[in-house]
């Protein structure tokens, strides 16, 4: 099961600064698109994931199909999949050795977490770090001096 303690989701989001959004959307009112907006706001560079939409532009970046494609090392993966769509993007993240996996708020895969976990990776899961950044009063990338 992985740690979700404060302290631990502390350390990942201050330490973040580049995040790969798994299931981006171009639709501005769900979920995914308005935690890009507000991780932006809070100065990480979020590149989108989402096969349907690869090549098009998301709030200022290319949206790339798939993790592998990404032109950058990045610090996170964070998963807006259903928890049945997450095992292919988990052995990803595994492969591509990307530090965090982050499963948003009802996305739970614990066999994917023991797994990444396995490797090395840092898994957190059933949490938004929309929600945890303000209530763990987080210096962000944006809001660090």
């Amino acid at each position: 099961m992985p740690d979700n303690s404060p302290d631990r989701i502390r350390r990942i989001l201050e330490s973040t600064r580049t995040i790969a959004l798994v299931g981006a959307s171009e639709k501005t009112n769900r979920p995914s698109h308005e935690v890009m907006e507000y991780l932006q706001s809070q100065g990480y560079r979020v590149i989108p994931v989402n096969p349907r939409i690869a090549g098009k532009e998301l709030l200022g970046e290319t949206v790339y199909p798939d993790l592998q494609s990404l032109p950058i090392q990045v610090d996170l993966v964070d998963l807006f999949l259903a928890p049945e769509r997450t095992d292919a993007l988990i052995d990803e993240a595994i492969a591509l050795n990307i530090p965090v996996v982050w499963m948003q708020i009802g996305v739970i895969n614990e066999e994917g977490a023991a797994r990444a976990q396995a490797a090395g990776l840092t898994v957190v899961m059933d949490r938004c770090p929309k929600q945890e950044i303000p209530r763990l009063g987080i210096a962000t990338p944006h809001t660090q001096a």
